[in-house]
């Protein structure tokens, strides 16, 4: 390899240079509550919201009129309420005939996890988000309630119920690698 120019980069200093920043773009982890995680490959970071730690697009899948949203919520050590007011509360924000499935246990590294879902017509916005609520049928649910050493951190993943299926593994696969 040649030397490089006085303050310049050769070919290859320059490649690895963009390798370094572009694997760092792709693989940037997210804090809160004293948890880490990476959201999945082709889901787009949102400019900050009040009230959420990150918000990320979902891509929609095919036949969807929209994608989804990966809403993630921290609000302190001790706040943001138990877990199961929580899950009652996603549940209320769902009009459907059938009872949504029992919440189901699981880790994330040392940490206890509490998984949901639910489906039917989904009524976003309302008085929290300051927007009037929009029915919006045929959506789904995947919620994780992550309890970090710092309090809990809230994972909502909502959108039409073809698009929530297709990024349910991904969700699953960013809440397991939660460190």
């Amino acid at each position: 390899m040649k030397p490089a120019a006085a303050g310049g980069y050769t070919g290859g200093m320059k490649f690895a240079l963009g390798f370094f920043l572009l694997a760092s773009a792709l693989a940037c982890a997210e804090p809160a509550g004293g948890l880490t995680w990476t959201a999945p490959a082709g889901w787009k970071e949102q400019p900050a919201r009040p009230m959420r730690a990150a918000t990320y697009a979902v891509p929609k899948a095919a036949g969807d009129a929209e994608g989804g949203e990966c809403a993630v919520f921290y609000f302190g050590a001790g706040q943001g309420g138990a877990v199961q007011a929580n899950i009652e509360r996603w549940y209320g924000q769902f009009e459907s005939t059938s009872k949504p499935p029992a919440p189901r246990a699981g880790k994330a590294g040392k940490y206890k996890v509490t998984y949901v879902e639910h489906a039917g017509t989904y009524k976003s916005g309302g008085p929290m988000m300051a927007a009037p609520a929009a029915k919006k049928p045929g959506f789904r649910l995947l919620g994780a309630i992550v309890e970090g050493p710092q309090g809990s951190v809230f994972f909502k993943l909502t959108g039409p119920a073809r698009t929530v299926a297709a990024a349910s593994a991904a969700f699953e696969k960013m809440i397991s690698a939660i460190h």
